[in-house]
């Protein structure tokens, strides 16, 4: 089905020649600033009065920096990940955060305009047929204007960010660039980044996972005064500027920001939080069959071995190629469509997966809208989770695919809508390798990595959200020591985790890179929430069969220009404020629970 061997590693000649040294790509960034500061003058000329087609063309143009500077955006995203030590890219990446911040400017007097207009001006203007499909993000860029400040302390806002709070977070990823672990795996010391270290607690050797853990945590604990550092200035920053704009509750913006209300996610969260208990009984099963009294954080991303398999180590691991082509097929049994966005984006090189130091760790999707193309992010090592990982940032390239030729304003759908396609996609392949498997030992390792998908997003993310929650609230009082955090984490993890393992992460509030993101505050709940509306999704899917695939681009078309509960209210007729819905998916999650105890007893 796919063209073998695939290559590794991704092709960025293709958008900019010649990677951080392109002279195109510097080309195109004078020109981007250029017209940035041409549209500035753009808009400021606007007002109420102006005639429709003055406003028609300056929106037009939005949005067609907002494609140019997410181009720009994506092209860095690429360079700086798939090389740490490439400093011709972080000073781009400086240079494009500039120009971005200078776009930023632009757009908050945008909305400062937008504010200008009474009620009933308002109401005649967007009922106007050119703007008529625009009417959702106007809309919402009108409303957001009237929570913030006046154009100009917000303008100072974004201007002083860029030498602050975002480069508090260009500090993390300096300070982690740098970081090399000496591990022994496989009977060899080596040193590895971050990410190589992270992909090792996954060996099926517990004895390695055990002692590279245990470097791990020494190489966070070694960098933490720096790393708290950053983390309490970029709260700091998020926190002061709350202040100024009356917000309270630190759940204000990213509620806003994902088009949810508080009662959906409280819904969300109580839900879990009522059922998860299941996972104890997965918790205990898969520690007798690891021959251990209790599973240790080391242990929850480790493949299931079973003394009774015949299966070989080698069978244990998926290759790239074959990581590949398992997919694809997956893809094919629910959709032809999907299947061949896969295969063409997997053949075409728009993934970077090899293997190698140098790398920042985690994965990431990120979108070129000028050339209709997405590039993914991430280390592969073979393991069936790195298999999850693929198929889950592929579902991200192709939601994108499927809104490309919608307006700019209509494409800025939300984190949580954004994990629908990549968590759909994941529980395809998932489900789709479960059904076929071709013994009952390789059903059950299957099982069990499908359930560390339940866990991570019903435990590890509630984890996060516990501890950021927490963290923010307290760092409205002062700056808060490393060791403190570790506090935080620790009891944010024994309260996620039910009190049920033997050792925990302290560090992770270190490790996770999420929690230093300054584009998206709260980048956990999103993910949970992903998960659960997309096994709502995929229960109707497995309900209505082919004919559900139109019904399902249409869904996500709709994700850039809807609230959630509304989303989900016209495509799916369900009440996201209720736990009805909620319940329903928490429950087929936990289906796995029992199937994968069934099949221990069963033997």
């Amino acid at each position: 089905m796919l063209k073998k061997p695939l290559n590794p590693t991704w092709d960025l000649e293709n958008i900019f020649p010649g990677g951080s040294g392109s002279p195109q790509f510097a080309a195109y960034l004078e020109e981007l600033a250029a017209g940035i500061e041409s549209l500035k003058a753009e808009v400021e000329a606007l007002t109420p009065l102006s005639p429709a087609g003055a406003w028609e063309e300056t929106i037009g143009q939005i949005q067609d920096t907002m494609a140019r500077l997410r181009q720009a955006g994506a092209f860095i995203s690429c360079l700086t990940a798939q090389d740490v030590t490439d400093t011709k890219a972080k000073l781009l990446s400086g240079q494009v955060r500039q120009i971005g911040a200078g776009f930023g400017t632009v757009l908050t007097m945008f909305d400062e305009r937008l504010k200008h207009f009474s009620d009933e001006q308002w109401r005649v203007f967007i009922s106007q047929p050119q703007f008529e499909g625009l009417a959702f993000a106007l809309n919402e860029r009108r409303a957001r204007a009237g929570r913030r400040l006046d154009a100009d302390r917000e303008n100072l806002a974004n201007d002083l960010a860029v030498d602050g709070y975002h480069a508090w977070s260009d500090m993390y990823y300096a300070v982690v660039g740098r970081i090399n672990i000496e591990v022994e795996a496989e009977g060899a010391k080596k040193a590895v980044s971050p990410g190589q270290a992270a992909n090792l607690l996954a060996h099926p050797d517990r004895d390695v996972r055990r002692q590279v853990f245990a470097k791990y945590e020494q190489a966070w604990e070694d960098n933490a005064e720096l790393l708290s550092s950053c983390l309490n200035h970029i709260a700091g920053f998020r926190l002061s500027l709350y202040r100024h704009r009356g917000w309270d509750d630190v759940l204000s913006e990213p509620l806003e920001i994902n088009r949810m209300s508080a009662q959906t996610l409280a819904a969300m969260w109580d839900t879990i939080a009522k059922g998860k208990a299941k996972l104890g009984q997965y918790f205990k099963a898969k520690a007798d069959l690891m021959g251990i009294d209790q599973l240790a954080w080391y242990d929850l991303d480790a493949p299931l071995t079973l003394p009774s398999s015949a299966r070989s180590e080698a069978q244990a691991t998926m290759a790239y190629d074959q990581g590949a082509e398992f997919i694809v097929a997956q893809f094919e049994r629910f959709d032809p469509y999907l299947a061949k966005f896969a295969a063409a984006a997997l053949e075409n090189r728009w993934v970077e997966a090899e293997d190698r130091p140098g790398k920042r760790a985690g994965g990431f999707c990120t979108s070129f809208p000028q050339s209709k193309q997405s590039r993914i992010f991430m280390t592969y090592s073979g393991t069936l989770s790195n298999v999850a990982t693929l198929a889950h940032e592929l579902g991200h390239a192709y939601h994108q695919h499927v809104m490309d030729g919608l307006p700019q304003l209509n494409q800025r759908y939300a984190m949580n809508v954004a994990e629908t396609a990549s968590t759909f996609a994941e529980l395809l392949v998932a489900d789709a390798a479960i059904q076929h498997a071709a013994a009952p030992e390789q059903r059950l390792i299957l099982l069990d990595d499908k359930i560390q998908r339940t866990v991570a997003f019903f435990m590890n993310i509630h984890a996060r959200f516990l501890f950021e929650t927490r963290f923010y609230e307290r760092r409205k009082q002062g700056l808060v020591s490393s060791e403190e955090l570790n506090e935080m984490m620790l009891a944010a993890q024994r309260e996620a985790y039910l009190d049920g393992l033997s050792q925990y992460h302290p560090y992770f509030w270190a490790s996770k890179l999420h929690f230093y993101i300054t584009g998206t505050p709260f980048y956990n709940f999103p993910y949970t929430f992903g998960y659960l509306f997309s096994l709502g999704i995929y229960a109707r899917a497995q309900v209505e069969g082919p004919a559900f695939t139109d019904k399902y681009r249409a869904l996500l078309r709709d994700t850039g220009r809807m609230r959630v509960e509304d989303l989900a209210r016209k495509h799916l007729g369900v009440d996201l404020t209720r736990p009805d819905f909620w319940q329903d998916a928490v429950n087929l999650a936990l289906a796995d629970v029992d199937r994968f105890l069934a099949q221990i007893t069963a033997g």
